[in-house]
Order: structure tokens, then sequence, then C-alpha cells
């Protein structure tokens, strides 16, 4: 999958991808639908490094890439 380009197609592959990747269990945090597409690069970041170290990220940064997600939500 070609995720260089900002689709909501591509957005919603990620946001699923690194809900079941950070294991949230709260999967109404992640809900693709509450992230809007002007935040596709800073989301794109956060996934390459999330695969970058794919089984390596300890608990803190697990809930940190969590947290930084939270900001990009357009509802709380």
């Amino acid at each position: 999958m070609d995720l260089s380009t900002p689709t909501n197609d591509n957005l919603v592959f990620m946001i699923n991808t690194l809900a079941e990747q950070l294991q949230v269990v709260n999967r109404g945090l992640m809900d693709p639908e509450d992230y809007d597409i002007k935040h596709y690069e800073d989301i794109k970041d956060m996934y390459d490094m999330v695969q970058m170290k794919k089984g390596q990220l300890s608990v803190s940064e697990l809930q940190a890439v969590v947290g930084e997600l939270g900001k990009y939500r357009v509802k709380a």
C-alpha cells in the first residue's frame, strides 16, 4: 500500500493499524472517523516510527504515541 498520498483510505488504514499494534483496548479512542486528513503527515510520521520500532516500544513509549495521536482527534 502506498501511504505517501494523503487519502482517507490511507488514514483509516494507518489509524486501524496503529490501534492494533499499540494494543489500544478502548478502540473508540482511535476511531478513524475522528481524525482529519489535515493531520495526515503527522499521523504518518508516528505510523512510520511505530513500524520501524515494531515490537520494541516500551509501555511508556506506547502511551506517548497514543497520547500524541489524541492531539489529532477532531472529536473529543
